[in-house]
């Protein structure tokens, strides 16, 4: 399996939503621009309830580090989220499964990491680039280290421990980092 890149240009970034409502729907673009401003790993990000939204801030517990994380919704994704809310009222999860008639009495259930990895595999096929679930979280970092050039800032975001991790998770290689220090003259 290959690893899932980060999309390091907004205009594909934008194509990138256009194709995914095209082909599967608004909800499925709304997964990729949310996860894009959340940064969260596909699980988290699948299993935010209503209930985890308080004002402009989300918290919720990691599933894979069991850290809490408190994250202040842009306006974007505020305003998303609460179109979602206004139009599905009756939704406990914000990308909750949508269900068959002979479905409605079962609990409510998100939708799945498998239906998000073959939407976004599609398109990824489509714009020749390896994307799935962790490329919403890897273009974040990737575009806030563009951003600020500040890797701690980056590792902070994504909670992680190491420079070596967070270097390689958003793409940033050794050639681009020797290509710094020889662009770089004082």
């Amino acid at each position: 399996m290959k690893e899932v890149e980060a999309v390091k240009n907004h205009d594909t970034i934008k194509l990138i939503s256009f194709l995914l409502e095209r082909h599967s729907g608004r909800q499925m673009r709304d997964v990729w621009e949310i996860g894009l401003n959340l940064a969260l790993r596909i699980s988290d990000l699948l299993a935010i309830r209503f209930s985890d939204i308080e004002d402009d801030t989300l918290t919720i517990r990691e599933r894979k580090t069991g850290k809490l994380a408190r994250i202040k919704l842009n306006s974007k994704t505020r305003d998303r989220i609460e179109a979602i809310r206004a139009e599905h009222t009756d939704h406990v999860y914000l990308f909750q499964s949508y269900r068959s008639p002979g479905m409605q009495h079962k609990p409510p259930k998100p939708l799945t990491r498998r239906a998000v990895t073959k939407a976004f595999s599609l398109i990824g096929e489509e714009v020749n680039i390896v994307l799935g679930t962790h490329s919403m979280r890897k273009t974040r970092g990737y575009l806030l280290y563009q951003q600020c050039k500040d890797l701690g800032r980056v590792m902070r975001m994504l909670r992680h421990h190491s420079e070596a991790v967070t270097l390689r998770y958003i793409g940033i290689t050794q050639q681009q980092v020797d290509q710094d220090f020889l662009s770089l003259e004082i």
